[in-house]
């Protein structure tokens, strides 16, 4: 999606939209997560369907399975690398965003790469091992990752809570208290984790929203949190508290 005005002469910030899921794709509009309120505040989005996304065959679902930092990861740097050979794209201004599954991948981009000015995370996996076994569907990630008691390898490979040292970008932590597919503590330990290591980082809380924000007021703190964070440091304007808030 580009904004209106987008142009050689007037290249425009980019932000990396990862969806959720994982077996899931960009397939159709949604208020709750809607890039046109991006495009209106003059940033082009960008939402590739990387390894893992549904719709593409069953072979496409394997290159990730079990392997989220490989392949999903790849394929996401390969969309933004292309994106970023637009003449209507300013490839010095560039973010990236998740919720859930993408919320996961926003967090180990943010371990493997500095080349975003800023990554917005919202209701992510953080620590693997930890959040299998308070999960409301432990048993759908012991079917891809296996059981992390008798064999850890994949929770351990995959976790990017095992890289924070690595992260200088900063981030917008969200979650939800009454999120009980990535439980609460998924996020408060990421939080926790970016506080100790002096990573630039905010966190916005809902009490009473659960792994979606599902109410109109919430949401639009939720979209004005995210455009005063993305102008902060990705248009390099200072900070302005959203009057919501």
């Amino acid at each position: 999606m580009l904004p209106d005005g987008a142009a050689p002469d007037a290249p425009v910030p980019l932000v990396l939209w990862i969806h959720g899921g994982p077996l899931m794709s960009w397939n159709a509009w949604s208020w709750r997560w809607t890039p046109w309120v991006l495009a209106a505040r003059g940033y082009a989005v960008l939402m590739p369907n990387p390894g893992l996304s549904q719709g593409f065959g069953q072979q496409f679902v394997r290159r990730g399975w079990g392997a989220w930092g490989r392949e999903p990861f790849t394929d996401l740097m390969c969309a933004v690398d292309a994106a970023e050979q637009l003449p209507e794209i300013d490839d010095t201004r560039a973010a990236a965003m998740g919720g859930s599954f993408g919320g996961y991948m926003a967090n180990w981009v943010a371990t493997q790469t500095n080349r975003f000015r800023a990554i917005v995370t919202h209701a992510s996996l953080w620590h693997l091992d930890g959040f299998v076994g308070a999960t409301d569907a432990s048993f759908h990630w012991e079917r891809e990752f296996g059981d992390p008691l008798r064999d850890p390898s994949r929770y351990e490979e995959n976790s990017p809570h095992r890289f924070v040292e690595s992260i200088e970008t900063p981030m917008l932590v969200i979650h939800g208290d009454k999120d009980y597919r990535v439980p609460i503590g998924e996020g408060l330990r990421l939080w926790y984790d970016l506080q100790k290591t002096d990573v630039p980082s905010r966190f916005l809380y809902f009490p009473d929203e659960n792994h979606w924000v599902l109410t109109p007021g919430n949401a639009s703190v939720w979209y004005e949190s995210v455009l005063a964070f993305l102008a902060e440091h990705v248009l390099g304007e200072p900070w302005e508290r959203p009057e919501l808030l």
